[in-house]
Formats: C-alpha cells, structure tokens, sequence
C-alpha cells in the first residue's frame, strides 16, 4: 500500500496473539456470566494479595476484561468506588456490606 504505517500495523499483527479465559467445566458455555463474576472478583483478590504487576493477576484481569461485557465492569467499578459492590470486596470483614 505504500503506507509506512501499514507495514508496522502488519509487522505488530505477526506477533499478536489473541486470548481468551480458558473453558471452565464448573460454567456452561452458553452462558459466560458467571465465569466474567467470577474472574472479575479474581482479579480484584489477586490485585488485592499480590499487586496488580503480578503476572497471574494481568491474567485475571485480561480473562474478565474478555469475557464481560464493557458497561458491566464500569458498573461494577463504580460500585467499588462507591463501596456499594455487592459481590466480595478484599480486605473487607465478612458482614461489613
């Protein structure tokens, strides 16, 4: 094409993989809600335990980032923020929401 930005987009494309969360057997493959929960709050542990650099948590995060729908992770990150979440928070008490 003669565009120099072609031949790069082409040269990051040859080493670009695209990966998905794993089949788990524990979640039906029709329905992917519950394994975007639980990964989703996975992660959240994981960054909580660890730190976010952690490659496992990246792991998690890329899961829940790929099988949620977009709008639901904002929500729920609100609701973190707002301490309304009312899936597990780490570092929380049990009983404390």
């Amino acid at each position: 094409l003669g565009c120099p930005l072609h031949s790069l987009c082409a040269a990051a494309m040859e080493n670009f993989k695209l990966e998905t969360a794993p089949r788990d057997k524990r979640v039906p493959t029709q329905n992917q809600a519950k394994a975007c929960y639980m990964y989703y709050n996975s992660y959240h542990q994981c960054k909580y335990d660890f730190s976010e650099e952690e490659p496992q948590c990246a792991k998690l995060k890329q899961w829940a980032t790929s099988m949620c729908p977009e709008a639901w992770i904002e929500r729920w990150d609100g609701q973190r923020e707002n301490g309304n979440y009312a899936g597990p928070v780490p570092g929380e008490t049990k009983g404390a929401h």
